[in-house]
């Protein structure tokens, strides 16, 4: 049974609000070695012909609980997410790497005639956050007046800016708005539960695409005609991997990796030190330059032979680094945290449910596919890290959909959280 890929949450600064106190394992090894155990059961019983495990994989995507299950291990004191490496080892070094096998078998030509409805999602996304908050503010604001008053405003900024650009975006309101330390720890963590759990939703819905297409009329020829072609190549290609494959496949993969952090660790120091302003497009993130440059290498490998070795399984290494980023992701968060700021989760939940609502809302109006309704809004709210993980749940030859559009996001992201925080200080209690 295909499970497809966890849709996430996921930015360049994942913020943990999990204490050091009590951790039962804090070495690395050992972490790594449960986190692939997880992984293991997990595919084996979704894999399964048990008909139980059929029953409860109908409805619970697979890696859905490959991120949730290392989340109750960081929650509950067993592993150490906060002082773990893993995340950074899985997001600098296997997400660039998993994008240039994503995309080494892209048709950039069809990916480009998908058509404007995927901006037109994205922008909505947009529009969605930026409008949500106040709106979120203004509802709660005015039953609880003395919980949300004060410099709350202030705070909600920052989530604007990480829901509609990245960390860069949220760091630039931080100081724009002149958040205090204490509310942006607060805001953080309703920033990443509430993302989690929409795509929480979002997983369900991707699912069940199909249906959701047919429901709405939705015209997919576009998106299906690409992956036809994927698998049309694929099919006619394919052959029995060799050693020497494998070896190909790692030295490309891991070889540009390097190469981009190479690259990103110049240009992101020089354009800060001469033109620091470009910071609110996120030009002198490091991150930013990473993705941005393992992706365009790999799109450009895609117009040479190295194309070929999608035949023997690139996409597929591809996947599997995807999913262990996944788990390195869950072990990261803290389930229990919900119960500290009740308040303002209810908050975060309403503004994201604006978001969601104004997604589906246009996406049946023009009769978008639900890939792009996803990727939309994953552009917005994950960001360059995560929006081609949702992308390639539909089909690994989407993946740089979710890039192009969630590095758009870099850019705007610092205008639009603007306009919400100017629109947050007016109805705000």
């Amino acid at each position: 049974m295909n499970c497809g890929i966890v849709v996430v949450y996921l930015k360049p600064c994942v913020v943990t609000v999990m204490s050091n106190n009590a951790v039962l394992i804090t070495n690395d090894a050992v972490v790594l070695g449960i986190l692939a155990i997880i992984l293991g059961a997990v595919f084996y019983t979704s894999h399964s012909d048990h008909r139980y495990c059929k029953a409860f994989y109908r409805y619970v995507p697979a890696l859905l609980l490959c991120y949730f299950i290392p989340s109750l291990f960081n929650s509950f004191g067993i592993i150490d997410g906060e002082g773990s490496s893993l995340y950074s080892m899985a997001s600098r070094y296997l997400l660039p790497a998993s994008l240039v096998l994503l995309t080494l078998s892209v048709d950039f030509k069809a990916i480009m005639g998908l058509g404007p409805k995927a901006l037109i999602m994205f922008f909505t996304g947009t529009l969605g956050i930026v409008i949500g908050g106040p709106l979120a503010l203004l509802t709660l604001g005015s039953l609880y007046p003395e919980a949300l008053g004060g410099d709350i405003w202030r705070g909600m900024t920052t989530i604007a800016g990480s829901w509609i650009g990245g960390g860069a975006n949220q760091a630039a309101m931080k100081e724009v708005f002149n958040v205090d330390g204490t509310i942006f720890s607060v805001m953080i963590t309703v920033d990443v539960i509430v993302a989690n759990m929409w795509m929480a939703v979002l997983l369900f819905m991707a699912s069940r695409a199909a249906y959701f297409d047919k429901k709405t009329g939705a015209d997919t020829s576009a998106i299906r005609h690409l992956q036809q072609k994927i698998e049309h190549y694929q099919a006619e290609h394919a052959r029995i991997p060799q050693l020497n494959d494998f070896i190909l496949i790692i030295a490309i993969a891991f070889g540009i990796t390097g190469f981009s952090h190479l690259v990103a660790d110049w240009i992101s120091p020089w354009i800060e030190q001469t033109a620091p302003q470009l910071a609110m497009y996120s030009l002198t993130s490091k991150f930013f330059w990473l993705v941005v440059v393992a992706t365009t290498l790999g799109l450009l490998l895609s117009m040479t032979r190295a194309r070929k070795l999608e035949a023997v399984g690139a996409s597929k290494f591809g996947t599997l680094f995807l999913y262990i980023l996944v788990a390195t992701i869950g072990m990261q968060m803290d389930v229990t945290a919900i119960l500290d700021y009740p308040l303002m989760f209810v908050v975060g939940i309403v503004w994201m449910a604006c978001h969601a609502g104004l997604m589906l809302f246009v996406a049946k109006l023009i009769k978008a596919p639900l890939f792009y309704m996803a990727v939309g809004s994953q552009a917005n709210v994950g960001g360059a890290a995560s929006a081609p993980v949702v992308a390639a749940a539909f089909h690994p030859s989407l993946a740089p959909v979710g890039v192009l559009l969630a590095v758009l996001g870099y850019g705007i992201g610092t205008y639009g959280a603007y306009i919400c925080g100017l629109i947050l200080q007016q109805v705000a209690p």
